[in-house]
């Protein structure tokens, strides 16, 4: 892991322009961050408004309470632009495409497949993803963080073969509102690796987790995080979509 001082000068770089609310590059004594400040996010209809920084680190705080470090180092303090979310910044690799839309008639072997559709063109295109322990596991983190908006591009496949999840700003609502690419397992059980990451949840939020959690949620939302533990051990299997939401986020990617 980068050691970083998480208080030392952070100093904006540039603006990513495609992130939906406003998102900067910053560096944190040489070390490349993401810096994203409560002042530029957008409203939500279904969100309390500047609650999305702090679900992005109480994502991270989850992410670690599994043992399987999927979500970068991310935590809050104030910048240039205000109190907002700072997360490690992450370099994948470029030539690899864990999720994909690849023409239905050319779907790798191997490949999950989520939907079916086609292109501008009326071609017949297919979204798939790769069957992967590592990609299984944010696949799980997603169930438990009710994220509602794993898009492709939130997948970083690492040079080393991990994958890691970023943008968690609409997560742990308290209703059902999994929106996500990673479908490709619907139905299948979880193996004892992803039971045990599970388990390590539940027993954090008996212990220090909940605590920790209850400054950056609703009491209600980290109750919810319990439930969705507790339903996923009782029967541990890959759930499907609920609820009247998509059960993909649109754009995929």
């Amino acid at each position: 892991m980068t050691e970083v001082d998480p208080d030392g000068e952070l100093a904006v770089v540039g603006r990513i322009t495609t992130a939906s609310n406003a998102t900067f590059l910053a560096e944190l004594a040489g070390t490349r961050v993401v810096y994203k400040p409560v002042a530029g996010e957008k409203p939500l209809w279904d969100f309390p408004d500047g609650t999305l920084a702090n679900r992005e680190v109480a994502a991270y705080l989850v992410s670690e309470a599994t043992g399987w470090g999927v979500v970068p180092r991310t935590w809050l303090r104030d910048g240039p632009l205000g109190p907002g979310m700072v997360q490690l910044w992450q370099e994948p690799d470029a030539d690899q495409d864990p999720v994909d839309v690849v023409p239905s008639a050319a779907v790798p072997d191997g490949a999950r497949t989520v939907l079916e559709g086609g292109d501008e063109d009326g071609h017949p295109v297919t979204l798939v993803h790769e069957d992967s322990p590592a990609l299984r596991r944010m696949a799980v983190l997603d169930v438990l963080l009710n994220n509602a908006d794993r898009k492709g591009g939130h997948v970083l496949a690492m040079p080393d073969g991990r994958r890691l999840g970023v943008d968690h700003g609409v997560t742990f609502h308290v209703e059902p509102r999994l929106r996500t690419v990673l479908w490709g397992w619907l139905g299948e059980d979880l193996t004892a690796d992803e039971v045990a990451g599970v388990q390590r949840v539940r027993a954090g939020l008996d212990g220090d987790l909940r605590p920790v959690l209850a400054v950056l949620l609703d009491a209600a939302e980290v109750d919810a995080l319990a439930a969705r533990c507790e339903r996923l051990l009782a029967a541990p299997r890959f759930p499907g979509p609920e609820g009247e939401m998509p059960a993909v986020p649109w754009p995929l990617f």
